[in-house]
């Protein structure tokens, strides 16, 4: 207990960092739908996030190995700040495109850093228990940041200024901790085709669990306005979503880890084509709406970990890291599509083009997850861990937890 109690400050800013970044994109489809923004342009701000996520992810472990973890972290909560703030300066689209990639750049860049931190300071013995604490602390903070969006006004200078002095107050638990700073080990090389040698399979599940999530999170207000939800039914519409996820990932993960994780991700690709069927032909009150974002939410939120899960079968001790960098790499190129590619459809034929987007996505992973069932046999099953979608350090957290079966 003396030892987790003596990671709280990053714990504490994890917490911080999740309620500031994750109402921002909520936030700005809100804010863009009262300032007659079309919806392409709000479907752009999400994908400006992402790329902004996937340069962060890129450049921060080479920033914190110059300048150490502190200043790497002063700094990407400073872009952070200022992506925030500008918000309220000029009420432009292609503006607010800009300032989402350092909102993007700041949420990778201190993920990396605490993840990195987490890291170093955690062992053999500890990594489960610290891995448990701050999927709490980030899960716990993202439910809160949606709920937020009920009562934030759109458009507001207040309401972003609320989220600016959030992301600065990351600063503060970790600037003020005593605790020594690590280390830095060298950064993980990007080999993006590593994940593809690996396991094709997981290359294409994690681009459709970006088709899923990541455009659910940044389009969803659109959906939710589309139906007929206010503000505050969007916000419980947003955390229903992730609830439902999060519930779901333990008893998803007993499966994986008894039977065929093919099976398994078979299993999910249905789940979520029958959930965005019975989305589109019964979202009519706000209260089916709810119900069935926390039911697509439980469907579709564990194909990433699946999908790594059943990847990391195939690789060696020594490649976990660079791995999970590599399926990184294409659930970020997936996000930076998805959201742009779902507004458009959404504006040519209607909310429901969302789910059917989705289902599309899940149907073409559901055929090449059986075809490559009739290619390859079954590999010796590592034990699942549930992977946050966070920085391309995560994988150095989470390796200790991919023994091999007995």
């Amino acid at each position: 207990m003396r030892f987790l109690l003596t990671l709280a400050p990053l714990f504490l800013s994890v917490m911080l960092l999740q309620l500031s970044s994750g109402g921002v994109g909520p936030l700005d489809a809100l804010s863009g739908l009262a300032l007659g923004f079309s919806r392409g342009q709000i479907g752009l701000l999400g994908s400006a996030h992402f790329l902004g996520f996937f340069v962060g992810c890129w450049w921060a472990p080479r920033l914190m190995g110059r300048v150490g973890h502190s200043r790497a972290f002063a700094a990407f909560t400073a872009m952070g700040a200022i992506g925030i703030l500008a918000h309220a300066l000029i009420h432009d689209p292609w503006f607010w495109a800009l300032f989402r990639v350092a909102s993007g750049l700041c949420v990778a860049g201190c993920y990396t850093v605490i993840e990195g931190w987490l890291m170093a300071r955690s062992t053999k013995e500890t990594r489960g228990r610290v891995t448990g604490l701050y999927r709490i602390a980030d899960m716990g903070a993202s439910l809160s940041a949606q709920l937020m969006i009920g009562v934030l006004e759109p458009a507001s200078y207040v309401s972003y200024n609320v989220l600016a002095l959030l992301c600065c107050a990351t600063l503060i638990p970790l600037t003020l901790s005593n605790a020594p700073q690590p280390a830095m080990s060298s950064a993980p090389r990007l080999r993006p085709m590593l994940s593809w040698e690996c396991s094709p399979l997981a290359t294409v599940a994690v681009v459709v669990s970006a088709l899923s999530g990541a455009t659910f999170r940044m389009i969803g207000p659109i959906y939710g306005q589309e139906v007929g939800l206010d503000a505050q039914q969007i916000a419980w519409f947003l955390a229903l979503f992730i609830l439902g996820g999060a519930l779901v990932q333990y008893p998803v993960g007993l499966l994986a880890d008894r039977f065929d994780r093919r099976w398994v991700l078979t299993g999910i690709s249905v789940a979520t084509i029958l959930s965005c069927i019975a989305t589109a032909l019964t979202a009519t009150t706000p209260q089916a709406a709810l119900v069935n974002a926390f039911v697509f939410g439980m469907a579709s939120f564990p194909v990433y970990s699946v999908a790594a899960a059943h990847a990391h079968d195939f690789a060696g001790d020594d490649q976990r890291v660079e791995l999970s960098a590599a399926l990184l790499f294409f659930y970020a190129v997936g996000a930076i599509v998805a959201p742009y590619l779902a507004s458009v459809l959404i504006t040519a034929f209607g909310p429901n083009a969302l789910f059917a987007m989705v289902a599309a996505g899940h149907l073409g992973l559901l055929a090449f997850t059986l075809g490559r069932m009739r290619v390859r046999p079954a590999a010796v099953r590592t034990r699942y861990v549930w992977s946050p979608r966070t920085s391309f350090v995560i994988g150095r957290l989470t390796r200790r937890g991919r023994t091999p079966r007995d």
